[in-house]
């Protein structure tokens, strides 16, 4: 009796870590793709108000930007969720 009580338990456990799991990489994507429509916005107007070409330039600054912030998304919406 106890065994089959204690494996409910264990996959109960599970699934909901997996949810958790679920809600921070879903938070993460969803602040990611915010950030990637911004920089590919405004990074492209910041370059041609400076008088350089946005279409050579941009490209690796909206890359930076949304591999940084999605990065520090995901680890930072974890580091908060097991606090």
């Amino acid at each position: 009796v106890f065994a089959r009580a204690r494996e409910k338990a264990r996959q109960t456990a599970c699934l909901s870590n997996l949810r958790q799991l679920g809600l921070v990489i879903g938070a993460a994507m969803i602040i990611n793709l915010f950030v990637a429509a911004l920089s590919g916005i405004l990074i492209p107007l910041g370059l041609e108000a400076l008088g350089l070409d946005p279409a050579i330039a941009s490209g690796v600054f909206v890359t930076m930007m949304t591999d940084c912030v999605g990065f520090f998304a995901f680890l930072g919406l974890a580091a908060l969720w097991l606090r």
